[in-house]
């Protein structure tokens, strides 16, 4: 049996826009969205309920329709990281990485050696995989969040650290540690943010952001092509169009 590819790692390898959807919890909902044609599933285990046990099932389901599993931990601790590797995520998003200690930690919790330190185990991910531990390293992504004033200052030693396959600019807590809890437009926040996706593109490294239909376009054209976006605000969105439609058909 060969290793899974792990799409959203394929897709930016050849330059093209990945789209991770969160919000989807449930192994029955990844399944019934496996059609839509999302990249990933953003599997939230930093500020959501999913556990180490459920971890599974969550990312069977992502297999069976060939989306890459990204799984939020909520500490940069090796044994965290590959514990999650090891039940089967594809992808590690790690939080507050702020210089390039922390980042390189990163490195050494998701990849086996000579690369880094992960545990010698068998990932679900690599069951009658031959040579697993040879070939793991290659699919295995690793993404940590930009999201605190301390990382921009310390952006250019964050993206030197090999290993990293995307540097996510989140902005709700980048906003909150510049003084600006809330308010994700404040020019100042805005102008660091986009500071730091340009330096990240520039130095050849993949920037990934929070996205929705109304700014995604102008990131892109910045170079970004890792995505997030909530499946919230597209339900919602669908849901005001059906009632505005359902209003305008009343006599």
């Amino acid at each position: 049996m060969e290793l899974r590819i792990n799409r959203a790692k394929q897709k930016l390898a050849n330059g093209e826009v990945v789209t991770i959807v969160s919000g989807i919890t449930h192994p029955d909902d990844i399944d019934a969205v496996g059609a839509l044609g999302f990249d990933g599933i953003w599997l939230e285990g930093e500020h959501g309920s999913t556990e180490a046990s459920e971890l599974g099932n969550l990312t069977r389901a992502c297999d069976i329709w060939g989306m890459t599993s990204v799984a939020r931990i909520n500490l940069n601790e090796q044994g965290l990281i590959y514990r999650t590797l090891d039940r089967g995520a594809q992808a590690i998003v790690v939080p507050h990485v702020n210089n390039a200690a922390e980042a390189q930690n990163v490195v050494d919790g998701g990849k086996f050696t000579p690369l880094g330190k992960r545990g010698m185990f068998t990932s679900r991910q690599g069951y009658d995989v031959e040579n697993y531990l040879h070939k793991a390293n290659a699919e295995t992504m690793l993404i940590v969040l930009i999201e605190d004033i301390v990382a921009w200052e310390n952006l250019d030693e964050i993206i030197a650290v090999d290993g990293i396959d995307v540097f996510f600019v989140a902005p709700s807590d980048f906003a909150a540690s510049m003084g600006h809890m809330g308010d994700l437009n404040h020019p100042d926040v805005v102008e660091k943010i986009t500071d730091a996706l340009t330096r990240i593109v520039a130095a050849g490294k993949h920037a990934g952001a929070l996205a929705t239909n109304e700014n995604v376009a102008a990131y892109v054209e910045l170079g970004v092509r890792f995505f997030m976006a909530g499946a919230g605000p597209w339900i919602g969105n669908g849901f005001n169009e059906f009632v505005a439609n359902a209003n305008s058909g009343k006599k």
